[in-house]
């Protein structure tokens, strides 16, 4: 049920390890802050709007799938702005 928030996770790991690495950051570094913003906006959004929709269709497990996938989607949206925060970040100081 949450392959796509492992394989989100995992791509997450890759893509902030290729980016830190191309930019001449730390990447270990890159991928703790991506893959820490990630998990907060998943158990947020989780705890929160998945516990609520999933309740409201309980006999209905094809919208339970569907919403049981928002938080790796919200997650995911949350690392592409990290992970421009952190590229603008560079051009700042650079």
């Amino acid at each position: 049920m949450l392959l796509l928030a492992k394989l989100a996770a995992l791509g997450i790991a890759v893509w902030f390890y290729m980016t830190a690495d191309k930019v001449g950051e730390p990447p270990a570094k890159w991928v703790i802050i991506g893959l820490i913003g990630y998990l907060i906006t998943w158990f947020l959004i989780d705890l929160t709007l998945v516990k609520a929709l999933t309740a409201a269709v309980a006999k209905k497990s094809t919208a339970i799938i569907v919403f049981t996938q928002i938080p790796a989607l919200c997650g995911l949206v949350a690392a592409y702005f990290i992970r421009r925060k952190l590229l603008s970040n560079l051009k700042i100081n650079n």
